[in-house]
């Protein structure tokens, strides 16, 4: 298969029509590159606030709703695109108010697949941002998701930098990484995480980033990162386990060519098994026993 990482520019959309233009075009010109998978980067529906004016894109509390108010539309769009192309697509994820978790937005990514399913994951951690500013919270379990590609997890930015959530994706394939981070800090802690999963679980893991400055949003002013595309730097894999990457803040697409079947001769016989051997750090998250040497 082909997979298809975005290093994503918001812009300041003067209509529906525009965002559709987009939309279109960059899907477009993946499929036409021949990739299956599209991955898009987290908030990179905020753009859809401007849609409703400057004044509820800088603000904090009116651009959550200006976004999830659009997602249905968004939804459809994706869905139509899909079936166009035969492809299926990680959409940007986005601040959606559901009734079902609480009065407050999660953060969810949605992805399509071209029979017409469509699956949702939500942000399980938030950032400091995200809960003491913006007062977006977590959402919905983890989900695997079973398709035609593979089996596929999302741990949306920074559920990346955490282990435990890969680990209960550990049967995946593939894990989808959508990031938005505002600086080469951010990213490369994102990073990292992206990088450091595929050496544990030795999984492929795409990485999606929003890039450039937004000056009519408070919650996305600025963006710096770019594409990625990891797996583990094993056997059947590049010695960096950098399979492909972008420039840094270069919007367009970062593409890599994948074997699944890789990724399962890699676990059955690396040069080492650390997906096997998860379990044998069981116990092991007792404190150290300190020891003076003084």
């Amino acid at each position: 298969m082909k997979l298809a990482a975005a290093a994503y520019k918001m812009d300041f959309l003067e209509s529906w029509e525009a965002y559709a233009a987009k939309l279109t075009g960059w899907v477009g010109e993946a499929a036409g590159q021949g990739a299956d998978l599209l991955v898009f980067p987290e908030y990179g529906a905020m753009e859809l606030a401007t849609l409703a004016g400057r004044a509820t894109a800088q603000d904090l509390e009116a651009s959550l709703h200006a976004v999830s108010e659009r997602i249905p539309e968004v939804d459809a769009l994706h869905a139509e695109l899909v079936r166009k192309h035969g492809v299926h697509i990680l959409a940007a994820s986005a601040p959606v108010f559901d009734a079902e978790i609480g009065p407050r937005p999660v953060n969810r990514a949605r992805l399509f697949a071209p029979s017409g399913a469509m699956g949702q994951q939500d942000k399980q951690i938030m950032t400091r941002f995200e809960r003491e500013d913006w007062g977006v919270v977590g959402g919905g379990p983890l989900t695997l998701f079973d398709t035609a590609l593979g089996k596929i997890g999302i741990l949306i930015c920074y559920d990346s930098e955490y282990p435990l959530l890969a680990r209960a994706l550990s049967e995946a394939d593939l894990l989808l990484v959508p990031s938005c981070t505002e600086a080469a800090h951010g990213y490369n802690r994102v990073r990292i995480g992206a990088m450091a999963r595929a050496l544990e679980q030795q999984c492929v893991t795409v990485m999606a980033s929003t890039v450039g400055d937004c000056d009519w949003s408070e919650a996305v002013d600025t963006n710096c990162g770019m594409g990625g595309i990891f797996g583990p730097p094993d056997t059947g894999f590049p010695a960096t386990g950098v399979l492909a990457e972008g420039a840094m803040n270069r919007p367009g697409w970062t593409y890599a060519e994948l074997d699944l079947d890789a990724v399962a001769r890699v676990r059955k016989d690396g040069v080492v098994l650390n997906r096997t051997h998860w379990d044998e750090q069981a116990g092991r998250d007792r404190p150290a026993i300190l020891r003076s040497l003084s």
